[in-house]
């Protein structure tokens, strides 16, 4: 009877014992694999942004953020990125809005209204893989930014997104309680009457400051001065800001002549050096200017732009597989604008909309930037002095998404508030 006990006991050791060593060996090859998963990643890594986050949801703390592929910035309860996902085509799905209810968009934008004849461009919607994004209410964000400022400063590409966030809201508005100025290009601004909130634009490229001497015409770019425009921006309660492309002009594009940094006029100096001073500058107004308690600071990624060859005439996106498709835009700027975020802690939050739009190829005005007869029509053959849109966006169009998903990332942050 104690030799049977004995070797029952000698059985349930050497199982036990077997057991612990499977285990071990299993945790060793996830920890590999997870190492082998970071090494075969070559894109920056930057730590989570995610800005004030609530009790109620979870922020995963593993989330980074990154252009290729994106990673978590705004995440639901579940953790999910709002970035991370697919287009979904519907061909029953309508457009948020029809550009004739917004008479102030840009004609360079109205891609229907200059003769645009497919609709499919409008038909594709943006979801995230592991959670549901919430749909973009205009009557609730309206709520939200009830009594506020919300404040848009960059180029022309948040001029285009804008636009969009006006029209989502305009639209849904009796136009007699909507007050719209776009008369000054540098600044336009959208008020609702009734909730007594504004939604601003400020031209701003380079968001440091671009002058010209009045008597040599010398244009000098100061690295180590924010925009004339930065006073206006304060006390907001949003802010939207972008820069990027203005930066890689050259030639007959280049809007500098001499750069300017600690009251010396500079003539070369590397685009990265000048860049990584502008956005330290911008980044210590931010720290000094801005009521964290108060204001919510986004930054929104690159906007991609396509060739000529690739947006022309396309009717349909780039193919979702493989979801790595190389943007134009230069990497070590890429590097430079999201360092100083990561610098900056949990102050900004980053509307990462690259990967998303870069399969957009089909989304551009690209010929439709004109009137057909003014232009090109559709299927003609594209001639060598004639440069299709392939940087902005159609309204109604992308950057209703992006404005979506600042909207998700506004809900997100105070769950509880979506009406249906």
């Amino acid at each position: 009877m104690d030799t049977t006990i004995i070797e029952r006991w000698n059985l349930c050791t050497f199982v036990s014992f077997t057991g612990c060593i499977i285990l071990i060996l299993c945790l060793n090859r996830s920890h590999s694999s997870t190492k082998l998963l970071a090494l075969q990643d070559p894109a920056i890594s930057i730590t989570s942004l995610n800005q004030f986050p609530t009790q109620t949801h979870e922020f995963s703390a593993a989330s980074n953020l990154i252009v290729y592929p994106p990673e978590s910035v705004n995440s639901s309860e579940d953790g999910c990125n709002i970035f991370d996902g697919r287009w979904v085509y519907n061909p029953k799905a309508r457009p948020p809005y029809e550009g004739h209810q917004c008479p102030f968009l840009s004609y360079q934008l109205s891609c229907r209204r200059n003769g645009r004849s497919d609709s499919d461009y409008e038909k594709w919607s943006w979801r995230a893989n592991g959670c549901e994004i919430p749909s973009f209410n205009a009557t609730d964000m309206m709520e939200r930014l009830r009594g506020k400022r919300v404040v848009i400063v960059g180029d022309s590409l948040n001029k285009n997104q804008w636009e969009s966030l006006a029209c989502l809201l305009y639209s849904s508005l009796h136009p007699s309680r909507a007050y719209i100025e776009t008369k000054r290009g540098v600044y336009q601004v959208f008020r609702a009457k009734d909730y007594n909130f504004s939604v601003e634009f400020y031209w701003s490229p380079f968001l440091v400051q671009l002058e010209a001497d009045k008597k040599s015409g010398t244009r000098v770019l100061r690295l180590d001065k924010l925009s004339g425009s930065a006073p206006q921006w304060q006390g907001a309660d949003i802010m939207v800001f972008n820069t990027g492309h203005w930066w890689t002009h050259k030639g007959k594009l280049k809007a500098w002549d001499l750069f300017q940094y600690k009251g010396k006029l500079v003539g070369e100096m590397t685009i990265e050096s000048a860049l990584d001073i502008g956005m330290k500058k911008w980044a210590s107004w931010v720290r000094r200017k801005v009521d964290m308690n108060k204001t919510r600071v986004f930054f929104r990624s690159i906007s991609p732009s396509h060739s000529r060859k690739e947006c022309y005439n396309q009717s349909k996106p780039l193919s979702e597989e493989p979801f790595a498709v190389v943007s134009s835009f230069p990497r070590s700027l890429t590097q430079i604008i999201e360092g100083t975020i990561k610098e900056m802690e949990n102050a900004v939050t980053y509307l990462n909309i690259t990967r998303l739009s870069q399969n957009r190829r089909d989304a551009h005005p690209s010929i439709y930037t004109r009137k057909q007869g003014q232009g090109q029509g559709q299927g003609q053959k594209l001639s060598k002095e004639f440069h299709p849109d392939c940087s902005h966006w159609c309204l109604p169009g992308l950057p209703d998404t992006w404005n979506s998903l600042l909207y998700a990332s506004l809900v997100f942050d105070t769950p509880g508030q979506v009406t249906d």
